[in-house]
């Protein structure tokens, strides 16, 4: 881990036309305060990837009122209706992708893997412009891998190295995230001094920096 870092430096970190990944579910586990802090940056053009859409004021959902998301890359986005309206006005590109093929897409990304093999979407509209492989004679679709510029984590328990653990369902998709992107920050809920290493969930070395805010303890 390169250290704490503060509001300023975070800022610095930020460019229009970057792709993020943002970790949590329903805005459970997603780091709020460092959402806000790119709302303020006002940063365009983004690529946001996450399990949804957020909520109109809460998550990812923020960024997407304040017209700063060029792409979505989710899940399901139906908790923001903005990003329904948006999609239809031609104003936000969407792609949605089934959730354990967003999860595996991301890992396969941190494990230095090209994609992975899937049998979800065959003959549906997610097979659309995709490689179709057959493997034993069953059809897979090959998914490619997916990385990010930056990696925003949340609902974490932090430590002084930065070594990371989850409370309960907040670990969802942060752990994932941590590995598949260039730059990643975790604004967590709490730091301590020292987590036991069989408790830790994402190791130090995937951590570059620790947010400390107004949502830690």
């Amino acid at each position: 881990m390169r250290g704490i870092i503060n509001e300023e430096k975070f800022k610095a970190l930020l460019k229009d036309g970057m792709s993020i990944m943002v970790g949590g579910f329903l805005t459970n586990g997603t780091p709020e305060g460092l959402v806000d802090l790119v709302v303020e940056a006002n940063v365009k053009d983004l690529t946001i990837i996450c399990n949804d859409g957020g909520y109109p004021d809460k998550g990812v959902g923020k960024l997407v009122v304040n017209k700063q998301v060029k792409k979505l890359i989710a899940s399901h986005i139906g908790t923001n209706p903005m990003v329904g309206t948006l999609m239809s006005e031609g104003k936000l590109e969407v792609e949605l992708v089934p959730q354990g093929t967003l999860a595996e897409r991301i890992r396969a990304f941190g494990s230095g893997l090209g994609g992975i093999l899937t049998p979800t979407g065959i003959d549906t509209l997610v097979q659309e412009g995709k490689q179709v492989l057959e493997v034993q004679g069953k059809k897979y679709i090959l998914e490619e891998a997916l990385g990010a510029d930056l990696a925003l984590l949340g609902g974490a328990i932090a430590d002084n190295f930065g070594n990371l653990k989850y409370n309960k369902t907040m670990r969802n998709f942060n752990p994932l995230m941590a590995t598949a992107c260039e730059v990643v920050v975790c604004e967590p809920r709490k730091i301590i001094d020292e987590i036991d290493p069989e408790n830790v969930i994402t190791p130090h070395p995937f951590v570059d920096y620790l947010m400390v805010g107004e949502y830690n303890d």
